[in-house]
C-alpha cells in the first residue's frame, strides 16, 4: 500500500513539473501559433489603410475587380433592401469602404446617391401598385408621411450634431444595442406574421378566402389613422394636395440648409464657420417643425381619427424624431430605424415598406443635393452606383410582389428588413470596433468633442 502511494506520489510530481516547465517555455517563447487580438486588429486596419490609399492614388476605376465586385454587392444589397422599403444605406457604406476601398467621407456621399436611386424605383412602383386588402388604395401612406417627415428632418439635423459631440466608442455602443434590438424585434413580428399567414392557409379552404382574411387580418390591416370618405378623390388616385404639401417642407428645410452652410462656412451667404448666425439659422428648424406638425394635425382634427385616440396621432412625429436623431447619429437613413416602429405599431408589412421608402427618398434626396451644391468629387461614379441600385430596386420589388401573390405571405418584407440590419448591426459594428481599438492602441482622444 505503501509503495502504491509512493508512486502516485511521484506520478504527480512528474506532472507538476511537465506542466511547470511548459509554463516556463510558453512564457519564454516570443512566439506563438494563436495570433495576438491587437496584431489581428492592427492587420485588418492596415488592410483598410492600404485598400483606400490605393484608391486615392488611382482614382475608382469602375472595370477593377474590387469596384466590380463592390457593384454586385450593392446590387444585391439594393434588392433585399427594397422589398423592406429602407434605404440600404447600412450596407453600402461597408460594402464601399471595404471591397472597394473608398475613404468613409466618400462612401458616405455615395450611399446618398445610391439610396436616392433605390427609393425613387420603390416611389415610382409603389405609387402604381394597389392593394385590396388596403382597400384598392396605393400602398403609401401620405398621412403618417405628413405627420412624420417635418420631425424627421429635425431630428437627422439633431442627430448629426450628436455625431460629432459623441466619441466614436459611444456611438458605436449605443449602434450595436439600438440595432440588435430592434433587429430581434422586426424578427420577432416577422414570425408572428408568418404564424398567423400560416394560421389562414390552413383555415381557407373550409371558411373561404376573402372573409377569413378580413376577420383574422382586421388588426393588422386597420390603420391607425383612420379617414372619412369624402367622395373628391378615387380610393386608388395619388393625393396630389397631400404630395405638394410634402414637397413644400422639403424646399423649406433645404432652404434653410443651404442659407445656414456647413460648419465650415460654405454657403449661399458668408458667415463665421459656427457662429451665432450659424446656430441662429439652424435653431428655426425647431419652431418649422413644430409648426408644419401642428398645422398638420389641426388640419386632420375634423376629418380622422386615431384607434388610441387624441394621444394616438402623436406616435408618428415622436417616431420620425427619434429615428432621425438615430440616424443622424449612426449616419445611417432613418428607413432602417422607422421601418421597425411602425412594424411595432401594427402598420402592415407593405404599407410600411412603401411609406418607409416614400420618406427615405425626401430624405436621401436632400443630403444627395447638399452634396453636391457642397462640391462633391466623383459625381459620374455616384450616378452609376445610384443606377444599379435603381435597377437593383425594381428587380427586388417584383421578385418579392410575386413572391407575396404567389405564397400570399407578406412576411417575407419583414424578413428582408431583419435580414438588412442584422448584417448592417454585425459590419457597421465590426469595423467601428476595429477604428476604436486603433484609437485606443495609438493612445488617441477617446472623449467628448465640440461640435465645430
Amino acid at each position: 500500500m505503501n509503495c502504491h502511494n509512493s508512486y502516485l506520489k511521484w506520478t504527480f510530481f512528474l506532472i507538476f513539473l511537465t506542466t511547470c516547465r511548459f509554463s516556463i517555455a510558453k512564457q519564454t517563447n516570443p512566439t506563438s501559433d494563436i495570433p495576438k487580438l491587437d496584431q489581428f486588429l492592427n492587420a485588418i486596419y492596415e488592410w483598410r489603410v492600404n485598400q483606400q490609399q490605393k484608391q486615392a492614388d488611382t482614382g475608382l476605376k469602375l472595370l477593377e475587380a474590387p469596384t466590380v465586385v463592390a457593384g454586385v454587392l450593392c446590387f444585391l444589397a439594393a434588392s433585399i433592401s427594397s422589398a423592406g422599403g429602407i434605404g440600404g444605406g447600412g450596407l453600402y457604406v461597408p460594402i464601399l469602404t471595404i471591397i472597394a476601398g473608398v475613404d468613409l467621407k466618400t462612401a458616405s456621399s455615395f450611399s446618398a446617391f445610391m439610396v436616392t436611386g433605390g427609393s425613387v424605383a420603390n416611389v415610382v412602383c409603389n405609387m402604381f401598385i394597389t392593394s385590396p386588402k388596403n382597400g384598392g388604395k396605393i400602398l403609401i401612406d401620405f398621412d403618417i408621411a405628413l405627420l412624420s417627415q417635418p420631425c424627421m428632418l429635425l431630428g437627422v439635423s439633431i442627430g448629426v450634431i450628436c455625431n460629432r459631440v459623441l466619441p466614436e466608442w459611444l456611438i458605436t455602443i449605443l449602434f450595436a444595442v439600438f440595432l440588435g434590438f430592434c433587429t430581434f424585434k422586426t424578427c420577432k413580428s416577422g414570425f408572428s406574421f408568418w404564424k398567423l399567414e400560416s394560421e389562414v392557409e390552413v383555415m381557407r379552404p373550409k371558411n373561404g378566402n376573402q372573409e377569413l382574411e378580413n376577420g383574422l387580418l382586421k388588426n393588422e390591416s386597420e390603420p391607425l389613422l383612420k379617414k372619412e370618405a369624402k367622395g373628391l378623390e378615387s380610393s386608388s388616385s395619388i393625393p396630389w394636395m397631400k404630395m405638394g404639401v410634402l414637397v413644400m417642407f422639403w424646399f423649406s428645410f433645404f432652404f434653410l440648409y443651404l442659407l445656414r452652410g456647413n460648419r465650415y462656412g460654405q454657403g449661399i451667404i458668408s458667415m463665421e464657420a459656427c457662429g451665432v448666425g450659424y446656430w441662429i439659422i439652424s435653431s428655426v428648424q425647431f419652431p418649422m417643425a413644430i409648426i408644419f406638425t401642428s398645422w398638420i394635425l389641426y388640419n386632420r382634427e375634423g376629418s380622422s381619427e386615431t384607434k388610441h385616440g387624441p394621444s394616438g396621432k402623436l406616435i408618428f412625429p415622436l417616431m420620425a424624431l427619434l429615428a432621425g436623431v438615430l440616424g443622424g447619429v449612426f449616419g445611417i437613413g432613418g428607413g432602417m430605424l422607422i421601418s421597425p416602429l411602425l412594424i411595432q405599431v401594427g402598420i402592415t408589412p407593405e404599407v410600411t415598406a412603401a411609406t418607409c421608402s416614400f420618406m427615405v427618398f425626401f430624405s436621401s434626396s436632400m443630403s444627395a443635393v447638399q452634396y453636391l451644391l457642397l462640391g462633391m468629387e466623383q459625381v459620374d461614379d455616384a450616378l452609376i452606383f445610384a443606377l444599379v441600385c435603381c435597377v437593383a430596386s425594381i428587380v427586388g420589388l417584383v421578385v418579392v410582389q410575386r413572391a407575396i401573390e404567389h405564397h400570399g405571405r407578406a412576411s417575407l418584407i419583414v424578413f428582408s428588413v431583419g435580414t438588412v440590419m442584422a448584417l448592417s448591426t454585425v459590419l457597421m459594428t465590426s469595423f467601428g470596433a476595429v477604428d476604436i481599438w486603433r484609437d485606443y492602441a495609438n493612445g488617441n482622444y477617446m472623449g467628448f468633442k465640440p461640435p465645430c
